[in-house]
């Protein structure tokens, strides 16, 4: 049965061979401590563990367009749409899918979808956030290089997770290519890191591509 403990946890109790049995709901957030001493998630969201190898599949997490929530469309086998949204919380869960320029999966756009912990569509656990372009690159400053191993040897462990063809929808570059969305807009386009092979660099993309997502604690 469902209870909530006097020390403030919360879960469910059991009975084994006569005895009530405690078990506690961890609500913890795993989290690393980079090399500039901020705290992030250890992995991708929707990743199921850190990874092992740039190429870890199961590290490799759930792919967003930029300031869309957890909605469905993040998952990597979601259906997919031509049809834009006016609203900031599209009312299925599929990946919209080669809209015309400014290549948004929303029209009109809205800057303010990720930004900070109250951001809209924040997608990271409460009390976390989208980094800023800024917070990426002192981030990446760390490095010893700035090319996919460097990526993968930081605290961080950074995974070439791919994307999603904006045509048809299919997984391209997992394995090879990692791109990781920060809060910050430029115009039209949102700020990524992307990684490849032996280089790293900060970059501008339309909001409707998907890529990876790693949160850090505000």
């Amino acid at each position: 049965w469902a209870v909530s403990f006097s020390d403030g946890d919360s879960g469910f109790a059991i009975k084994v061979a006569g005895l009530n049995v405690r078990c506690v709901r961890s609500s913890t957030i795993p989290t690393v401590t980079s090399l500039t001493g901020r705290v992030w998630m250890d992995r991708n969201l929707g990743a199921s563990r850190v990874a092992t190898a740039f190429d870890d599949a199961e590290a490799y997490g759930d792919l967003y367009q930029w300031g869309r929530g957890a909605d469905g469309h993040e998952k990597r086998d979601s259906p997919t749409t031509t049809t834009r949204s006016s609203s900031d919380t599209p009312e299925h869960g599929s990946f919209i899918t080669a809209p015309p320029y400014p290549y948004d999966w929303r029209s009109p756009q809205n800057d303010n979808l990720w930004q900070g912990v109250s951001g809209t569509n924040n997608p990271c656990p409460s009390g976390f956030r989208l980094p800023t372009i800024a917070e990426w690159q002192a981030e990446m400053a760390t490095w010893s290089s700035q090319d996919r191993a460097s990526a993968f040897e930081s605290p961080l462990k950074l995974v070439s997770a791919g994307t999603r063809s904006n045509g048809d929808g299919a997984i391209l570059y997992a394995g090879s290519s990692g791109y990781y969305w920060s809060s910050s807009v430029d115009g039209v386009v949102a700020r990524s890191v992307y990684v490849h092979g032996d280089f790293a660099y900060a970059y501008g993309y339309g909001r409707a591509n998907v890529f990876s997502v790693r949160c850090i604690k505000d």
